[in-house]
């Protein structure tokens, strides 16, 4: 593709509710802003979607961001209950988890962030822990927020040296924001844990085999003023076409 062309990203979405009680779709801007600074057009893609509308994107995208958001149902990985849990949207589990499946075997570009990040993980069979904080020993804190700018750099990650992401930022270790409650306990089948924050918690996957597949749980379009997380969304979409 020329240098001049925008690849379509699809961008996936939640659902909130407006002063009158009607059904919004959201995303935040952040990643929006992120992929077109990279280069890409963003499209997003709702709540709801049947298989047959997202086999029609899948036709047309040339890349896929799954995006933040509430828990994961925990069904889905038998996770242990917890106060905590929270957001559970059962139509959206159902919508990405699709969607995730027709992307890998499609073979297309995907980068998933935080919830999108545990998304990967369950579909390929791995497991989470529900609040990390009561669930992992001499655990970090990891959900800074909603007191903290989303912008605040919490912790070092430090990638492996053979894994796409050292690639990508040229280095071992970064420094990251961290909005989330919960992690990867057991990791997924096919997937590569290739960044760890300083207490053992993974906070990378790569899908062995693919051309470009991975999850960070920290959330890099907050910081997207930072060269380093520049070079992972223009990374994404040079895969995607750009």
């Amino acid at each position: 593709m020329s240098q001049s062309y925008q690849p379509l990203i699809g961008i996936t979405s939640g659902q909130t509710s407006n002063k009158a009680g009607s059904i919004i779709c959201r995303v935040g801007q952040a990643y929006i802003q992120a992929v077109q600074s990279a280069g890409g057009t963003p499209i997003v893609i709702p709540v709801g979607s049947s298989p047959i509308s997202l086999d029609n994107l899948l036709l047309k995208i040339d890349g896929l961001l799954f995006t933040g958001g509430g828990d994961i149902d925990p069904q889905r990985f038998t996770g242990r209950p917890h106060p905590k849990v929270y957001g559970i949207s059962h139509q959206r589990d159902e919508m990405e988890f699709t969607l995730l499946a027709k992307a890998l075997d499609a073979n297309k570009p995907i980068l998933a962030i935080c919830r999108g990040f545990q998304v990967l993980n369950v579909a390929l069979g791995g497991s989470l822990y529900t609040h990390i904080q009561d669930q992992r020993e001499s655990a970090l804190k990891h959900d800074w927020y909603p007191k903290f700018p989303r912008v605040k750099l919490a912790h070092s990650v430090s990638l492996t040296e053979s894994s796409k992401l050292h690639a990508i930022f040229g280095k071992g270790e970064i420094w990251v924001n961290s909005l989330h409650h919960q992690g990867v306990e057991k990791v997924g089948e096919g997937l590569l844990a290739t960044a760890f924050a300083p207490d053992g918690l993974i906070e990378g996957l790569e899908v062995e085999g693919a051309d470009f597949a991975m999850g960070v749980q920290w959330h890099p379009e907050c910081l997207i003023d930072d060269p380093d997380m520049k070079k992972l969304f223009r990374a994404f979409i040079a895969a995607s076409g750009g």
